[in-house]
């Protein structure tokens, strides 16, 4: 169940992201497809779906924590406006300074838990070299997709 839930709540951030966001749309569209195969994927107990679930979601976390630091922003945030008491004011008015960054912080705590039990279905398998091939195989060549995406389908 884990698989499904980290799923639904990065295509809900993907979604508020591009409610906020409008020029975002298209690319969270093609984006979406990705974790809709790791879905069906892993549904199947194939390799390629757990390997797609666990390496588009690390790069995406990696670069989101490390480069943008756009986790870390969204965050402090979200912890503000609890801290402050202006999340209630938030939830009555919609008003908050760059949402998009807390849609950023959901999606990465989405993105662990489908790395979690991704690794965890997959280990389940007992893979062996063969499943340990097509799981690289399906996570990089997503990472392909997510790539060519970004460079054709994001705004410049």
């Amino acid at each position: 169940m884990a698989i499904p839930i980290g799923v639904g709540l990065f295509i809900l951030a993907l979604t508020l992201s591009a409610f906020f966001v409008p020029q975002l749309r298209i690319l969270h569209v093609f984006q979406s497809l990705i974790y809709v195969a790791v879905i069906v994927l892993t549904w199947r107990n194939s390799p390629w779906g757990f390997g797609i679930g666990v390496i588009v979601p690390t790069a995406w976390n990696c670069l989101n924590l490390f480069v943008t630091h756009l986790f870390q922003k969204g965050a402090v945030q979200f912890w503000s406006l609890v801290r402050t008491g202006q999340f209630w004011f938030l939830l009555r008015t919609g008003h908050v300074s760059r949402p998009e960054t807390m849609t950023v912080t959901l999606g990465g705590v989405a993105h662990f838990l489908l790395i979690i039990a991704c690794m965890a279905g997959f280990i389940q398998l007992r893979p062996r070299m063969k499943q340990w091939g097509q799981f690289f195989a399906g996570g990089f060549l997503a990472l392909a997709y997510f790539a060519l995406i970004i460079v054709t389908a994001a705004p410049h």
